[in-house]
């Protein structure tokens, strides 16, 4: 089994997805790409991370995983912005091929999720994160297993991955009450957890790490001036978590209902609305995008309900 011959740095704070801007035509505008990640290099962000849910992953072809990466890691390098690959794939052959090609690109570290066409076993997925940590060599890990995902993972279960591979630092998880981060510290110490971007008011003070945040996805200064505000004043943090989960509820997730919208298109949908990137509701095709006149109202409402949100990236 191979192991890190030194200790990495944990991520901690707010990270911003990598979105993909989508041409009318339904292909990946890359240029429009390379912009959004010298936005987000400028903005006060921790780091960045691509091919996660928001990213599209699961609708890329092999070229132009290997285009994005090229792209992400490019730009995140000459700003000196921490950044992270994503090599998920529903092929854990090809997810681990994905993993062995980062060597060279200076990632902090790989984000994967398990294998997930058919729910692997915890055997298979012990087997699998050994193979993963093989690829990886010194290349951190951190594992992605969220509410949908077929084979969920518990606080011990994950333990026993991080006994096969000691390159696993972190995982993006739902969280828990103060019991289930307890057990979390108990059980995988020098880890990170990252949690929901929009609960880390809440999560935060029990011991949630960092998020992957979907908040930044609407604003990535907002989720960053959030993430601060819960240090100097929790109190108007926590009626800030209170206000997004109203805006949520109300103006995000009513698209799922009625148009079946996935996460990816929420996420897209909010960055169009905070407008602070060349980044439409566009997805690649298959999948449905929130109409053009849903940006507007998600808009007007962000102002309404979270005005601290309403500022760009800069």
């Amino acid at each position: 089994m191979s192991g890190l011959s030194s200790i990495p740095s944990l991520p901690t704070g707010i990270w911003a997805a990598v979105l993909l801007p989508i041409s009318p035509q339904g292909r990946i505008d890359y240029g429009a790409l390379a912009d959004e990640i010298d936005i987000l290099c400028d903005s006060p962000v921790d780091g960045l991370y691509s091919n996660g849910t928001a990213g599209e992953f699961h609708g890329q072809t092999d070229a132009e995983f290997d285009r994005i990466t090229v792209i992400v890691a490019e730009g995140a390098r000459r700003a000196g912005k921490p950044f992270q690959i994503g090599v998920s794939h529903s092929n854990a052959r090809i997810a681990r091929e994905r993993l062995a090609r980062l060597a060279p690109t200076g990632a902090a570290a790989a984000q994967f999720t398990l294998p997930d066409w058919w729910p692997p076993t915890l055997s298979e997925a012990e087997r699998f994160i050994e193979g993963m940590q093989e690829a990886a060599g010194e290349l951190p890990l951190v594992l992605y297993n969220p509410p949908h995902a077929k084979k969920r993972l518990s606080l011990p279960e994950i333990a026993r991955m991080r006994e096969r591979a000691p390159g696993l630092i972190g995982a993006k998880l739902p969280g828990g009450d103060g019991e289930w981060y307890a057990q979390r510290r108990r059980l995988l110490p020098e880890f990170s957890v990252f949690v929901p971007g929009h609960t880390v008011a809440t999560a935060r003070p029990l011991g949630g790490d960092g998020s992957y945040s979907n908040m930044a996805c609407l604003s990535p200064a907002g989720a960053v001036a959030w993430w601060r505000l819960i240090e100097t004043d929790r109190s108007a943090a926590i009626d800030l978590e209170r206000r997004i989960q109203r805006f949520l509820a109300e103006h995000i997730l009513p698209y799922r209902k009625s148009l079946g919208l996935s996460d990816a298109a929420l996420d897209k949908l909010m960055a169009a609305a905070g407008g602070w990137g060349p980044v439409s509701p566009r997805l690649l095709w298959p999948y449905s995008s929130a109409p053009d006149e849903a940006v507007a109202a998600v808009a007007a409402a962000a102002r309404s309900l979270i005005p601290e949100f309403g500022q760009s990236a800069m």
